[in-house]
């Protein structure tokens, strides 16, 4: 565990899930008085949702630091932070149900964050994803995450891994070219475009914003461009 630090320490984790559910990863950052990040670690889920992923973040988070150091944790998803500030306290007095009667999700992982949080000082700070000149903490834990979940396979700074790479959509346009699918014999025939509605990624890497044509593909929405037809066995 980190040690005991005098001042509060500033953090960011997340989560990342390729499919939703689909192949998941969780990440933590730790950073220094300038906000460089000093210490990280990310590992692997195997198949989770999003929401698993960006609670486990979390949950990795809060075991690693000693739970006398207070903490400001930064966090892009509003999901993980309302669960464990806003509407645990309600879920607790139903008996872990929901306003509906239903089971809380991911009730094991929200209870040990609720254990982890006891007694210690710890303050949220919602920050927008995915944003140009954004908060440089989130994105490095949103990189590490998503590594992590493309890989299957533990990183860290207490293992010598380097940085997690830049995102698909910040490396330039040359680049994410040639790491398009290419277009094969098999390529998908005409399908319907539309808006997107929200900011997504591509199953070739790179974002698309909303108000941009996507169409469906057989891993979810992405560009046209990259519309192809799965195998049977895929």
């Amino acid at each position: 565990m980190i040690g005991a630090m005098p001042e509060r320490v500033v953090a960011a984790c997340d989560g990342a899930s390729k499919g939703n559910p689909g192949p998941a990863g969780w990440a933590w950052v730790v950073a220094d008085g300038d906000e460089t990040p000093t210490r990280w670690e990310a590992g692997p889920l195997g198949t989770a949702t999003n929401n698993v992923a960006e609670l486990t973040a979390l949950e990795r988070l809060l075991t690693a630091i000693a739970p006398d150091v207070p903490l400001e944790i930064r966090m892009d998803s509003q999901y993980a932070m309302k669960a464990v500030t806003t509407w645990l306290p309600g879920w607790k007095r139903k008996g872990w149900k929901t306003a509906s009667g239903k089971p809380v999700a991911n009730q094991e992982l929200v209870a040990r964050i609720d254990e982890l949080l006891g007694g210690r000082s710890v303050e949220f700070c919602y920050v927008p994803a995915h944003q140009v000149d954004g908060d440089r903490l989130n994105d490095f834990a949103d990189r590490a995450a998503s590594q992590a979940a493309i890989v299957q396979e533990p990183a860290g700074s207490d293992l010598g891994s380097p940085q997690p790479p830049a995102a698909p959509d910040t490396v330039p346009a040359a680049t994410a070219r040639r790491r398009a699918p290419a277009k094969t014999a098999r390529q998908a025939g005409p399908a319907r475009t539309i808006k997107a509605k929200f900011p997504g990624r591509c199953l070739c890497g790179r974002s698309y914003a909303a108000g941009e044509p996507i169409t469906k593909n057989g891993s979810g929405w992405g560009h046209p461009e990259c519309r192809t037809t799965e195998t049977a066995d895929a």
